[in-house]
């Protein structure tokens, strides 16, 4: 089963921590929507049946009781939204989540950093299918420059290596120390960028199906500022979250989240107890691949204005949803250029999902951007381990899918879950 509910990428320190305690079995959120989704042919149009605003904020409450301490969560259809929270975003002090609060997205970065590529691309500046070598190559030189293209970096099919089992070798032993040492460290991009360079290739370039690495996005961000003369963050706000109306959502200048903002635990599987508060953390380590905070209104907002053609062209956004295979733990997800094809029960959607330390992340539209959900918990590695050190399903999963599929697809379809 694949752990597509966070990101990817988190699955490969997963899986080290699995050689210490045997086989790692994953059983959560997108597992079960790939279950539930069978029922629709994939290239069905999205559907839903209204928002229940009632039934929305008791599949919160459920997730609350599940024992996830916060989640929050907003949803729309056409002109109508509902936004809605449940539990706690301080365990300590029992203060409450709120609808608004700034959240850490993780890898639903990934999505603004190809948005802002795929500029470059309508312009002329880049071409997808031309050798990162031509761009980087300093960074990326000889024939594995010339082999591995742009489009290769947002599909992940580069096969270029992860780095962050280098950043946080810890994980692997089943301890959070290295997250620790790192909590106020800056990393230079092009640090992470060698990290990965550096690693043993996962496969030949361009071959499926693809294996997600951050180092494909952070090189995308290295590409953007080799074209463009500026930072790539400096870029990416000024063209993709300010053009998108987007004024909630920014890249982090200092480890502190703004307010309103939950705490972030982590409790590594049941192995940290009690949870360990990740809300106050340095993001130099995810750069453009994983360091944006936002609202859940301003995730909608983003993928609808992407949806409707106001941040790229209509062959942009068409080459952006050319999916190939991505291996997600023991399944395989469609990926197109920074952006996931989800289908439901209802039809099929786009958006992304994410992970930071303590807060994991899922933003999803429908094609059309009419029906939306993006939801935020500040739980993460929240599952147990049982006696052979292999991953239990945990009910938080079964009730995440429950408010997932309601909110998109209407009360009159049930996940099969």
């Amino acid at each position: 089963m694949m752990d597509c509910s966070l990101n990817s990428a988190w699955i490969m320190l997963t899986r080290m921590i699995s050689r210490r305690f045997t086989r790692i079995a994953f059983v959560t959120v997108m597992s079960a929507l790939i279950t539930a989704g069978s029922l629709a042919a994939p290239g069905t149009a999205a559907s839903g049946g209204g928002l229940d605003r009632q039934a929305l904020q008791q599949s919160l409450e459920a997730v609350r009781e599940a024992g996830m301490h916060g989640i929050y969560s907003s949803v729309r259809d056409g002109d109508r939204t509902w936004r809605g929270a449940s539990g706690v975003a301080d365990i300590d002090t029992g203060r409450p989540v709120r609808p608004d609060m700034v959240h850490r997205i993780g890898s639903v970065s990934k999505t603004f950093t190809a948005v802002a590529v795929l500029q470059q691309v309508q312009r002329g500046a880049i071409e997808l299918d031309a050798p990162v070598g031509r761009y980087l190559p300093e960074l990326v030189p000889g024939e594995r420059g010339q082999r591995i293209t742009v489009r290769m970096l947002l599909n992940h099919t580069s096969h270029i290596a992860e780095y962050l089992g280098q950043l946080f070798p810890s994980v692997s032993e089943g301890s959070l120390a290295s997250l620790e040492d790192n909590r106020f460290r800056a990393f230079a991009v092009e640090e992470l960028a060698r990290l990965g360079l550096d690693g043993a290739a996962t496969g030949e370039p361009g071959t499926v199906p693809g294996a997600h690495s951050n180092t494909n996005f952070v090189l995308a961000g290295l590409l953007l500022e080799k074209v463009t003369g500026e930072d790539a963050e400096r870029y990416i706000t000024r063209e993709v979250i300010h053009r998108a109306g987007l004024w909630h959502t920014s890249f982090p200048r200092t480890p502190y989240l703004p307010r309103p903002h939950s705490k972030a635990y982590t409790s590594l599987f049941g192995l940290v107890d009690p949870p360990r508060d990740y809300s106050v953390y340095n993001m130099s380590w995810a750069s453009t691949a994983g360091a944006i905070m936002s609202t859940m209104d301003d995730l909608n907002r983003f993928f609808r204005a992407l949806l409707h053609g106001e941040l790229i062209g209509a062959a942009q956004l068409a080459e952006m949803q050319k999916t190939v295979a991505m291996q997600v733990g023991q399944d395989k997800a469609d990926y197109g250029l920074g952006i996931y094809a989800f289908t439901l029960p209802c039809g099929r959607f786009w958006g992304h999902t994410g992970r930071a330390f303590g807060m994991g992340t899922r933003s999803v539209s429908s094609p059309d951007g009419r029906r939306q959900m993006s939801f935020g918990v500040n739980s993460t590695w929240y599952q147990r381990l049982d006696e052979n050190g292999n991953v239990e399903p945990s009910p938080i999963d079964d009730a995440l899918v429950k408010h997932e599929v309601l909110a998109l697809c209407g009360s009159g379809v049930q996940s099969l879950r």
